[in-house]
């Protein structure tokens, strides 16, 4: 049974050949549209190249290119909105693509560029099975008061309302609890994925109660190029005073923010974290200001709390972005211990609630996905 599995970004797109449940073969590209670059990973072997000017089609021609002979039975793919509806995983029919089109407005920054990827894919393996995994499916359990605004209902009928998103990444995680910590799976998690993407849920016996991302991947933590959090006064204040027009508004709030915006320097926290510049390090202070407040909000969600987690490129390997986050959490009995948390171990704590540092990978849930369905269709 092979499978592979595409996550396809604005910029980027990865790609995973699995073979009888195991990854045979990890690619990406990066920094498409201008001068992409491909990196793969075969067993132990490693190899990168430029290709130039590619689009998602050529860059998953680019990556095809390097993969053994073998048929693909059913390709995967990580989408990031499903809408209010959709709680599983599911074969991507015709009827299934025209609606996830229409969600594009919901998702501007992700939704286009996965339905290019699937395009791309059909193209290229036109027998397979076309499988649709949906970052918003992880939250629709979520109470109504966790859903909705203080708008008229209407919009809330209409579908304006809190999403959620990173759940491919939650469902990983909270699969990983049920296996190796299943005290802790049937307690209250707070799961922080940080990334270039960022968000915190609040998780109540493995399934989702509260996100901080709400209609959009805009809200709640600052991230790398976008805002999180802010005050819809100041968009007025753009569009009056400014006259900012909504394309200028949306490349402000999702390009030109975040980390970027706030340093004048990088949207990496490596290189931020690396930076002697007084811009960097208040940047940081302001990430990790927003994360120990976020944490405290989904532990009020919770009514307390029994973990947390941290996952994603920097909650995995930037342990001073853990420790500044923590450093005013330890009334809720979050304590790092030092030694652990510089290693990057699993275990991070001190004090009596547990923290875990757990390397997220969305590919597998996506690949098992595949399988399930390819299984139950006989």
């Amino acid at each position: 049974m092979a499978i592979l599995t595409l996550n396809a970004g604005s910029s980027s797109l990865k790609v995973s050949l699995w073979e009888e449940g195991r990854r045979r073969l990890a690619a990406q590209v990066e920094r498409l549209g201008s001068d992409a670059r491909l990196s793969v990973e075969y067993g132990d072997d490693s190899m990168s190249r430029d290709i130039g000017q590619a689009d998602q089609a050529q860059a998953l021609d680019a990556v095809l290119s390097e993969l053994p002979d073998t048929r693909i039975e059913a390709v995967g793919h990580r989408i990031v909105h499903g809408g209010p509806d959709r709680t599983e995983p599911e074969r991507l029919t015709e009827e299934v693509l025209r609606d996830l089109a229409r969600l594009s407005p919901f998702a501007p920054l992700h939704q286009p560029h996965n339905l290019a990827g699937l395009r791309a894919a059909r193209a290229a393996f036109p027998e397979a099975l076309q499988v649709g995994c949906y970052d918003t499916a992880f939250h629709r359990g979520h109470p109504w008061v966790n859903d909705t605004f203080a708008l008229p209902r209407r919009f809330y009928d209409e579908g304006v309302r809190r999403y959620g998103f990173h759940g491919l990444s939650y469902d990983f995680v909270t699969t990983l609890l049920a296996r190796d910590y299943p005290d802790l799976h049937a307690g209250r998690v707070i799961v922080a994925h940080l990334g270039n993407g960022a968000s915190t849920c609040a998780i109540r016996e493995g399934r989702s109660i509260g996100s901080s991302m709400g209609f959009s991947a805009l809200d709640g933590l600052p991230m790398g190029t976008r805002c999180g959090q802010i005050d819809p006064g100041v968009l007025l204040y753009l569009m009056d005073q400014k006259a900012m027009q909504p394309a200028e508004i949306s490349r402000l709030l999702y390009k030109e923010s975040g980390l970027k915006g706030l340093s004048g320097l990088s949207s990496d926290m490596r290189s931020l974290l690396a930076s002697d510049a007084p811009e960097a390090a208040e940047a940081v202070s302001y990430f990790t200001f927003r994360l120990a407040r976020e944490i405290g909000a989904m532990a009020a969600v919770l009514g307390g709390i029994d973990g947390l987690v941290f996952t994603g490129g920097i909650g995995e390997n930037a342990a001073p972005v853990r420790a500044q986050a923590l450093e005013t959490l330890a009334f809720l009995g979050l304590e790092l211990d030092p030694g652990a948390n510089a290693a990057n171990a699993r275990e991070i704590h001190a004090g009596p609630v547990p923290i875990l540092r757990i390397e997220t990978d969305e590919e597998s849930v996506i690949a098992r996905a595949c399988a399930r369905i390819l299984t139950s269709s006989g």
